[in-house]
């Protein structure tokens, strides 16, 4: 086994998601490790990235809130999207170089509806070169960055709904629900493809990553407000907090009894009555204290697959 990380002094023993409204600017992983020293974490991680401009939805997980990241990863988007016609770029944003300017055909909501739906279901998506996709373990964006291009595979992914906000003679706005992988940058060089002018992202927000809505947002000066007190602001940025298992609420729950969660947490799977009898749970303890994810064995029992460390 290998031997586990030791606190640091100035280091907090502080676990939940919060989530932040990103501002434009930064990386993704430039808003982690602010979050991180303003809160003194221990650990801490992000569940999917947005781009560079891009603003909105970036759950970051600190402490044992860490251990279920990857279920974030794997949750529905929400985004509303602004696209820029007649000019499509390298990096299909406006943070690209121009590569190409095309005449804008003369829209109406009727077109514009109607190219959009072609894109709403089950469809491929083409990664985009300047993306932190791996590809033989090199990230792609820092192959474009070299000039170099390399092929990569269509991946499916599904749009589960885009309306249409608004539009005018050469740009246009649509809200975009769609599954994890997702690229919005691609999906709008293919509309703008589809309407024969090309198209880039001007601006793009994340509203809502699984279960977590826009209103839940918290700004990086409300934070950086609050750590400017010291230790005295310590409680207010945890309030700020939302528990681990409210990311899994898609999750079927299991409580257990003390004896059970004695055994669970020495790693071994229990029967609980009335139990699911397939798939993810989310367990509670006696005091019904969330402690981990479990799975449903195929004799019924509930078998830890991630337990977190606070629970006893």
């Amino acid at each position: 086994m290998g031997r586990r990380r030791k606190r640091k002094p100035h280091e907090r023993d502080v676990h939940g998601i919060l989530l932040l409204d990103k501002p434009a600017g930064i990386t993704s992983n430039d808003a982690l490790q602010r979050i991180k020293r303003l809160y003194r974490a221990a650990r801490a991680g992000h569940t999917g990235s947005l781009d560079k401009p891009a603003t909105g939805m970036l759950p970051l997980c600190l402490g044992e809130a860490t251990k279920i990241s990857s279920y974030l990863l794997n949750a529905d988007k929400t985004y509303v999207a602004v696209a820029r016609l007649g000019e499509v770029t390298s990096t299909a944003d406006a943070e690209g170089e121009v590569l190409e300017t095309r005449q804008v055909p003369e829209l109406n909501q009727e077109l514009l509806e109607k190219v959009i739906a072609q894109f709403v279901g089950d469809i491929e998506q083409v990664p985009p070169m300047y993306s932190a996709l791996k590809i033989d373990g090199q990230r792609l964006y820092k192959l474009a960055y070299q000039g170099l291009e390399v092929e990569r595979k269509a991946r499916p992914v599904t749009i589960k709904q885009i309306d249409l906000q608004h539009f005018d003679e050469d740009s246009f706005a649509i809200q975009v629900h769609c599954s994890k992988g997702t690229y919005i940058r691609t999906l709008i060089e293919d509309i703008g493809q589809a309407l024969g002018c090309g198209a880039h992202v001007s601006s793009l927000r994340r509203l809502s990553t699984g279960p977590f809505k826009e209103a839940q947002m918290v700004s990086m000066e409300t934070i950086e407000d609050l750590a400017k007190e010291g230790e005295d602001g310590d409680a207010a940025l945890d309030q700020l907090l939302v528990p681990g298992d409210s990311a899994l609420e898609h999750l079927a729950e299991v409580n257990l009894s003390e004896e059970m969660t004695y055994y669970l947490c020495l790693g071994q799977a229990v029967s609980v009555p009335q139990a699911p009898t397939d798939g993810l749970v989310r367990i509670y303890d006696h005091n019904h204290a969330f402690i981990g994810i479990g799975t449903i064995l195929d004799d019924g029992r509930v078998a830890p697959k991630r337990i977190l460390k606070t629970s006893n």
